[in-house]
């Protein structure tokens, strides 16, 4: 059911002359409703107009450029005059206040772009018509009413560009005819398109050339604009009961700024240090740190710790040492607690200015007043109360829940987001000690105050968040006006959500909290260390989150396949190859000298030929194959070992099944007997990976290899209600007697590998001197299409 606001704008849109249709799709963008009300009351035109008028200003609403709002009024004012009557004249006056921007202007220069006070005679438009008519005569015979009207249209527009078009229009359908004639029906027959003829394949041994990569691909940083430019409307602030405030920086203002930070890019990376970071974090990282380097500018690490009770030193160091990890540099590292004296200090000038007031509701009373967009009784009191009482919150005079400094805003507003947000609270336990400011204050200030006065403080040139924060620009612009400061280009990205996981911290919390995981650092969770140890590099994560582009589309999950052809992609050319049976049955080569052991070589590396790139491997008379390449009953697709068949060992000698050895149940087989072609004169087409007896007798080296699987089953747990029932039983299997080639036995933790076979594979922190152990990273099979 349509809101009772909709109604009444969509009503005023008919008044103005727009179609029912274009109404309606009008009230269904609410950016494009926001800017055609704002354009109405600029026009004083809400008892309605001419509809010739109306479809003007509907493109002044959707068309002005944005660097220049401020002179919107003078244009809406100028097409209610009838000044300014046609599109081509509506262009000339977009062109015109985008390169004015918000400075001042001459109205005669202006006049003169746009035309204004030009009238065009009738002989005039006659003769610029026979003069393009005339230019195209050869062309217009040939295509006759299949001529482009429109390239007619244009040409005339060059010559004389403030004719009224629908004079042109009707002049050129009737020259049309008067040349023409009557239309036939060769003249309505569609063209037939012609087939493309193939050439002639000529042999080529070269390789395609791949497709060019976009400009955004190769630099996602282009979007953003140059500190220079940071004096266009940021954001438009609706109010109930005053003026549209337009918020931008003056001229003073951007060169104190641009002085300070000589014209360079500053952003900032601004993590509340109570958790630890996961994958969406890195995309942040990529987008500020990213930013700042492609401009040669700076990027802070900034904690936002303003709330003492759920900040630990752990997470704080965690967190300087995953930025380190994923390749980043901070310019410098600082804490929003750094300024909390600058904050308490503007907080008391807010009040001065009658835009903040002490407020004494309680939690469930500012709701139900936010939700019936009612003003609390408090809202009004005198400035110098509210001076006197926020000083007795600093003191610890005020007991925790019976006072706020909230923000005087709009509680009539249609963003929450304006609801008189709360700019100050007390925490419990007077002067709770906080991990870096001590105990000096029992006050805290929220995000909604702090962050957007500690992005103008530190000079940030670019504040970049996550689409969910969009609604609250009006507020960050609302306070930054409010206080007079410089206020830097916000611009919202989407959120990462990957599939097969949750990534809301309290979500997080809870796996962990209530040991569903292994800690923070569990290599099925989409933290960072998770992924860290599991066996992911920061380039491939980087290089995925390059890959999905810094995007404004917050509907879509990315596949966990997406991110598993990165990782694919760097481990095939950093991971060195070795072998690994995870699941053993022993086969004994009968034609094999019982003591002999003979070392082979075998590559760490497919394509390098160099001595470095080989590893010893020992072949004796009894290696060990996964019991899944063995099968009593052999098969026309089967490539394994069966009665009577030969594999091929990788980097050994083909064997052939003579002989199987089983239980007392008749069933399971214990040993498979084999003769090797010390010859190789045997090509069988299958390929298996093995481990021997390094000496006669000797076990192989054993380790651990941990499976790991998606850890939900659902593409999207984290919107189901009971999304802990979705947690996949089989995300982690322990295989604790594998058996490895000698050569991993000197692997340590960072190492990574390919368990030929198998997949990737990374040294986990649990290995010990006495046995290793392995997690798998990535399988080697890869479903995920490239352009997906």
């Amino acid at each position: 059911m349509a809101s009772k606001s909709s109604e009444n704008a969509a009503d005023l849109f008919l008044k103005i002359g727009l179609d029912e249709r274009t109404a309606r799709n009008t009230i269904a963008n609410s950016k494009v409703t926001n800017n055609l009300l704002a354009v109405i009351h600029e026009a004083g035109v809400t008892d309605g107009c001419n509809r010739t008028t109306g479809n003007l200003l509907y493109t002044v609403a959707t068309k002005f450029p944005a660097n220049a709002l401020v002179h919107r009024p003078v244009l809406a004012e100028y097409v209610v005059s009838s000044q300014i009557k046609t599109p081509a004249q509506l262009d000339a006056a977009f062109t015109f206040f985008s390169n004015v921007g918000p400075e001042k202007f001459d109205s005669s220069d202006f006049e003169k772009a746009c035309g204004v006070g030009v009238e065009v005679s009738n002989e005039e438009v006659e003769r610029i018509a026979d003069e393009v008519f005339e230019e195209s005569k050869v062309t217009i015979l040939e295509l006759r009413y299949k001529t482009n009207v429109g390239d007619l249209f244009k040409r005339f527009r060059e010559k004389q560009p403030w004719a009224d078009p629908k004079i042109v229009k009707q002049l050129i359908e009737t020259r049309l005819h008067a040349l023409l004639g009557e239309r036939t029906a060769a003249d309505d027959e569609k063209p037939v398109k012609k087939k493309k003829e193939k050439p002639a394949k000529v042999e080529d041994n070269t390789v395609a050339a791949p497709a060019l990569p976009s400009e955004e691909e190769l630099n996602p940083f282009t979007i953003f604009p140059s500190p220079e430019g940071n004096l266009k409307v940021h954001t438009e602030v609706f109010f109930s009961d005053r003026p549209i405030l337009r918020a931008c920086n003056t001229r003073e203002t951007l060169e104190k700024h641009l002085k300070v930070t000589g014209g360079k890019v500053f952003t900032r990376f601004p993590p509340e240090p109570n958790g630890y970071l996961h994958i969406g974090h890195a995309k942040a990282m990529f987008v500020d740190f990213g930013l700042a380097k492609e401009r040669d500018g700076h990027c802070y690490l900034r904690y936002d710790d303003t709330n003492p009770e759920a900040e630990k030193k752990e997470y704080i160091d965690h967190i300087e040492e995953i930025v380190g990890w994923m390749g980043w540099e901070p310019h410098k590292i600082t804490y929003t607690s750094d300024y909390f004296q600058d904050l308490y200090d503007l907080a008391v000038e807010l009040i001065r200015r009658g835009h903040a007031y002490v407020d004494h509701q309680t939690g469930d009373e500012i709701k139900e007043f936010r939700e019936k967009k009612m003003n609390s009784r408090w809202r009004d009191r005198p400035v110098e109360e509210s001076l006197k009482l926020f000083e007795e919150m600093r003191r610890g005079m005020i007991e925790e829940g019976k006072a706020t400094l909230r923000m005087k805003q709009d509680m009539q507003s249609d963003n929450p987001n304006m609801y008189d947000l709360i700019a100050y609270r007390i925490k419990a336990s007077f002067f709770t000690p906080h991990p870096k400011a001590g105990d000096k204050w029992c006050m805290y200030p929220s995000y909604d105050y702090a962050h957007c006065i500690v992005d103008s403080l530190e000079n940030v040139t670019h504040s970049l968040c996550t689409l969910e924060f969009e609604t609250r620009r009006a507020s960050y612009y609302w306070l930054l006006h409010a206080l007079g400061l410089y206020m830097p280009y916000v611009w919202e990205y989407s959120r990462l959500n990957i599939t097969n996981t949750v990534m809301s911290k309290r979500k997080l919390n809870r796996l962990v909290t209530e040991k569903y995981v292994d800690g923070w650092d569990d290599p099925r969770l989409m933290t960072l260390a998770g992924l860290r140890r599991r066996g992911l590099t920061s380039t491939a994560i980087n290089a995925f989150v390059q890959g999905i582009g810094i995007t404004r589309s917050d509907s879509s999950l990315i596949r966990l396949e997406r991110l598993e052809y990165h990782i694919r992609e760097e481990l095939n050319k950093t991971a060195a190859r070795t072998m690994v049976v995870l699941h053993p049955i022993k086969v004994v080569i009968t034609n094999l000298e019982a003591g002999k052991v003979i070392d082979l070589d075998a590559k760490k590396w497919p394509d390098a030929d160099d001595t470095s790139a080989y590893y010893k491997v020992p072949f004796s008379s009894v290696v060990y194959i996964e019991s899944s390449d063995f099968r009593m009953k052999d098969a026309k697709d089967y490539y394994g070992l069966a009665p009577g068949k030969s594999v091929l060992l990788r980097y050994a000698y083909p064997i052939k099944c003579t002989d199987v050895v089983v239980g007392a149940d008749n069933e399971t087989v214990v040993e498979i007997r084999a003769e090797y072609d010390p010859e190789k004169k045997t090509k069988p087409k299958g390929v298996l990976h093995w481990v021997a007896e390094p000496t006669p007798g000797a076990e192989p080296l054993k380790v651990e290899v941990r499976l790991f699987e998606k850890l939900f089953l659902s593409e999207n747990p984290a919107e189901l209600d009971d999304w802990l029932a979705d947690l996949n039983p089989n995300s982690k299997v322990v295989i604790s007697d594998a058996y490895a080639v000698p050569e991993l036995r000197s692997a340590v933790l960072g190492h990574r590998f390919q368990f030929e076979r198998l997949g990737y594979f990374a040294v986990d922190k649990d290995s010990t001197s006495e046995k290793l152990v392995f997690n798998r990273t990535v399988t080697l099979r890869d479903s995920y299409k490239v352009g997906k």
